[in-house]
C-alpha cells in the first residue's frame, strides 16, 4: 500500500478537530481546564429503527463538512454490535466531487443514545442523540463541548416550522445557533 501524505494529514486534522475542541473523548493534558457538561440526551434509542438514512439539514460544521451539499449519512447495526457509517456529500456544489468517510460508531450506554465516533483509530469523538421525533423522522446529534451539532432528517427537507423547532431546542442545548449552517439539498 502506497503512503499518501493527503490521508496522513487528514486523520491528524480529524484527530484535533473531533478531540481537542471539548476534549470530552480524550484525556489530553491541557484539557482539564476545559468544562464539558454532558447534553441531556434521548432516553431510549430503538437502534435497528433510527438505522438507516439520515439526510444532513443543518449543522455547525466540522472542517470537513464546510462546503457540503446533499450531505448523507446512513448507518448499518453490524454484527458485533457497532454501527458502519457511510458519510457521502458533494463539495462545493451539486456538481461537485463525492466525498465518502467510513467511521465506525460505538454504542456507549444502555440507552444507545450516546455513541463515540470513531474516524481514526483510537479517537471516538462523542456522539449524543439530543432529539428523536417520536416517528423517527428527525434527529438533533449534538457533543458536551457544544461545538458541533447536527440537525438530520429521513427527508432531504424539513417543514420551516419544523426546522424553528429543531433550531430552538439547539439554542436551548447551549449552542450558538448564529453558527448553523443550513446544507443544501436535493429531493432525491
Amino acid at each position: 500500500m502506497r503512503y499518501d501524505s493527503r490521508i496522513a494529514a487528514a486523520c491528524v486534522a480529524l484527530f484535533v478537530a473531533y478531540s481537542l475542541p471539548g476534549c470530552a473523548t480524550v484525556s489530553l493534558p491541557g484539557c482539564a481546564t476545559v468544562p464539558a457538561s454532558p447534553l441531556p440526551t434521548v432516553s431510549q434509542v430503538d437502534l435497528p429503527r433510527f438505522m438507516g438514512d439520515w439526510y444532513v439539514i443543518a449543522c455547525i460544521p466540522t472542517f470537513i463538512e464546510k462546503d457540503a451539499y446533499a450531505a448523507r449519512e446512513s448507518y448499518t447495526l453490524a454484527p458485533d454490535g457497532t454501527v458502519a457509517t457511510t458519510f457521502t456529500f458533494r463539495k462545493g456544489g451539486f456538481d461537485g466531487p463525492i466525498k465518502t468517510y467510513h467511521p465506525r460508531g460505538f454504542i456507549r450506554d444502555p440507552s444507545n443514545a450516546v455513541w463515540g465516533m470513531q474516524f481514526v483509530w483510537p479517537i471516538k469523538a462523542e456522539y449524543r442523540i439530543a432529539y428523536l421525533a417520536p416517528d423517527y423522522s428527525a434527529t438533533v446529534i449534538a457533543r458536551s463541548a457544544r461545538d458541533y451539532v447536527w440537525i438530520m432528517a429521513r427527508s432531504a427537507t424539513l417543514e420551516p416550522a419544523q426546522y424553528e423547532r429543531l433550531r430552538g431546542l439547539v439554542a436551548g442545548l447551549g449552542y450558538d445557533v448564529a453558527r448553523l449552517r443550513l446544507v443544501p439539498q436535493r429531493a432525491p
